[in-house]
């Protein structure tokens, strides 16, 4: 295993992702998303790896998101490197042909919580919204969500969920995303590591061509429309640091509705 910020290796054909970066609560810098973004793209070309398991170590804190720290949320540096990156990886995860599963232990935030709705299945801990929870809190940042951040909850939840944790930034418990549908499992915390695992261990052992051909048949089928999505999303982002005023948002939003109907 190598030794850093992201850990990776091999185990029963799985991919093993970790982000170590706990001192920090897990939170994404440049450097990190850039080694994040290149261990996916190893995990994918690699023939032994058959399914991806992501996940971070820690006990109460899975990732706290972007790292703010030294660039400030509407920065030029900030929108030109982390949220490029950042989108790179949600689109990855997304459109990747092998399956991926996120163990989640604690609590989520903006790029912490788009990985998990990036992973195609998630396992959980079962611990009280006091202990863990996710949010999306771009809005209150008076940031205009990025990376994925508005298209990752659509494709997760549906439009009018999606309203409620980007305009309102609420904290979300696991008992309101089971609602959704949303975990795939949920385990004591105690045992999340071993059932996560033996969980992970019977996926790999499904036919490689069956269930690389279940994830690419599903992502065709939804490709034309996710693309669309984060360009849409990335030219609103854009166009949100222009300080526009009422009249030219509606010019602006008036030509998208032209272009993307």
């Amino acid at each position: 295993m190598n030794q850093g910020n992201i850990l990776y290796e091999v185990d029963h054909r799985v991919g093993i992702i970790t982000i170590n970066r706990p001192e920090k609560s897990n939170s994404f810098n440049f450097d990190l998303l850039e080694e994040l973004y290149k261990k996916l793209i190893e995990a994918d070309k690699d023939k032994m790896v058959r399914c991806l398991l992501l996940k971070s170590t820690g006990e109460k804190i899975f990732s706290s998101g972007f790292d703010l720290s030294g660039s400030g949320l509407g920065s030029a540096e900030f929108s030109s490197k982390i949220f490029e990156l950042g989108g790179k990886i949600s689109q990855m995860m997304v459109f990747m042909k092998k399956p991926t599963i996120v163990q989640v232990q604690g609590t989520a935030i903006g790029f912490g919580f788009m990985l998990i709705m990036a992973s195609d299945l998630k396992v959980f801990a079962d611990k009280p919204i006091e202990e863990m929870y996710f949010r999306m809190p771009e809005i209150v940042l008076k940031g205009y969500p990025r990376a994925g951040a508005v298209v990752l909850p659509l494709l997760a939840f549906g439009l009018n969920y999606a309203k409620k944790i980007l305009l309102t930034a609420d904290k979300v418990g696991i008992e309101e995303l089971k609602s959704f549908n949303f975990p795939t499992r949920i385990f004591p915390p105690d045992k999340l590591e071993l059932e996560t695992w033996n969980f992970v261990k019977d996926l790999s052992k499904h036919p490689f061509a069956v269930s690389y051909l279940i994830k690419s048949a599903l992502t065709i089928m939804d490709k034309n429309f996710v693309k669309l999505s984060f360009e849409l999303e990335n030219a609103c982002g854009k166009a949100a640091h222009k300080k526009l005023s009422q009249d030219e948002l509606e010019l602006f939003i008036k030509n998208l509705f032209k272009e993307y109907s």
